[in-house]
Parts: C-alpha cells; sequence; structure tokens
C-alpha cells in the first residue's frame, strides 16, 4: 500500500464519526479521497521540514471553519419560513 492509499484509508476512518454525504454529488468518493489526498501529500512535499506542521495545522483550521460555515448554510437552509 502506498502513501496516498494509507492517507486515504486514515482519512475514511476519521469520517465514521462525521460521514460525507456523496449521494447528492457527480463525483465518485474514492475519486475525490484520491485526488485530494494526491493534492494534500504534494503540497506537504513542496514544503521544507520546518514549514510542514505550520503549513498543515494552518490548513486543518482553515477546512473547519469552512466546514463549520458550510454546515451552519445548510442548517439555515433546512429552518421552516
Amino acid at each position: 500500500m502506498n502513501l496516498v492509499e494509507q492517507l486515504i484509508d486514515l482519512a475514511k476512518e476519521i469520517e465514521t464519526e462525521d460521514p460525507i454525504d456523496f449521494a447528492m454529488l457527480q463525483i465518485d468518493e474514492d475519486v475525490a479521497y484520491t485526488l485530494m489526498a494526491t493534492a494534500v501529500l504534494e503540497m506537504y512535499l513542496s514544503n521544507d521540514k520546518d514549514s510542514r506542521d505550520m503549513i498543515l495545522l494552518a490548513t486543518v483550521i482553515k477546512l473547519t471553519v469552512e466546514n463549520f460555515v458550510l454546515n451552519l448554510k445548510l442548517l439555515q437552509n433546512d429552518k421552516p419560513v
């Protein structure tokens, strides 16, 4: 198993706590995971070792905030008028 596959397996294990609904999307789950894992790994490897942790943490924070905002928007759209 290569590194991208290992990252995908770990990410999918994490997803079990907060599953993603791919039913309404026009992309296959495995394709999405492979695209993102490859992109993140390339970003990670393109930076020097001293910067990697800070870049990864900043990226996680940005994605968490983005996910939070998107979830709030979805909840607001579900409210009865």
